[in-house]
């Protein structure tokens, strides 16, 4: 990945034609005293209906956001889980365009209103067309991107793109990360941070490990964005642990990993059952 010079609208606070619908989901669940619930399905597995299909029964059992992965050949931050149902929704063709379209279907004809961000990493989304891809995101109800190999100092363009139609891009950060890397991201960002929670790949765990208070710490010190903590999550003693520290916990292997077993037509109950056992 090339560095590209620094633009203004890096340094300036990101504008939105429209109130961010991150935003007044945070908001909202503060408000009932309750950590967001972030669940994560990807695109395309096991094929594009029946995630369609399966979002609707993640918002019904109690999701505040959703997250979509966006099929990558080359998922460097993700565990088996992800890799796995990756590649087989690359299998059926799945591109970056198909997730995006994907949710203006659940806007229209599913009446969604939670917001949606698509997770994925950044050659497709390069490949596509940075300009492109975010306008195609804000005409279907895209809320945000996360891009876990786009590091802040090399974000201006997509930045730039993201903020001229109005989507929230939400940078990564780790225990690992320095102060001055928090502050960069703290700089940049929107919607809210996604804090990692070890150093390592995405995968269900039994146990968070690591000094998370004083790691969520340092994140609030660096922005006043909600912090979303993902990577390990799995039961509803981790989302209450996570809650006790920030503001958000992403759900993905786990979830995954409980769908996988399961025939496509069973995977919206079981998305809804799984997202309820969650919030308890």
């Amino acid at each position: 990945m090339t560095a590209t010079t620094t633009l203004p609208s890096a340094e300036a606070p990101a504008v939105s034609p429209e109130p961010s619908r991150i935003a007044a989901a945070f908001d909202a669940a503060r408000v009932a005293g309750r950590t967001a619930l972030i669940p994560y399905l990807t695109g395309g597995f096991p094929d594009m209906a029946t995630v369609e299909a399966a979002v609707p029964a993640l918002v019904r059992g109690g999701a505040d956001l959703v997250e979509i992965g966006v099929p990558f050949s080359d998922p460097l931050a993700d565990g088996t889980t992800v890799q796995r149902t990756s590649q087989a929704a690359l299998a059926h063709g799945t591109r970056l365009a198909d997730c995006i379209d994907l949710v203006g279907r659940l806007r229209r004809d599913h009446g969604l209103t939670v917001p949606i961000v698509l997770m994925g990493y950044y050659n497709p989304i390069l490949q596509y067309g940075l300009e492109r891809a975010a306008a195609h995101a804000a005409s279907s109800g895209v809320d945000g991107f996360i891009v876990p190999d786009l590091p802040a100092e090399e974000s201006d363009d997509f930045l730039a793109a993201c903020r001229t139609h109005g989507r929230d891009l939400i940078f990564l950060v780790a225990p690992t990360s320095t102060d001055a890397r928090l502050a960069e991201v703290g700089r940049r960002a929107s919607g809210f941070i996604y804090c990692v929670s070890i150093t390592g790949v995405t995968g269900a765990r039994t146990d968070l490990a690591g000094d998370l208070p004083g790691y969520l710490a340092r994140v609030r010190a660096a922005s006043d964005l909600p912090r979303a903590v993902g990577f390990g999550i799995s039961t509803r003693e981790h989302v209450e642990t996570v809650g006790r520290h920030a503001e958000g916990a992403v759900v993905a292997s786990a979830l995954l990993n409980h769908l996988e077993a399961l025939a496509p037509a069973d995977h919206p109950a079981a998305a809804e059952a799984f997202v309820r056992s969650l919030r308890g």
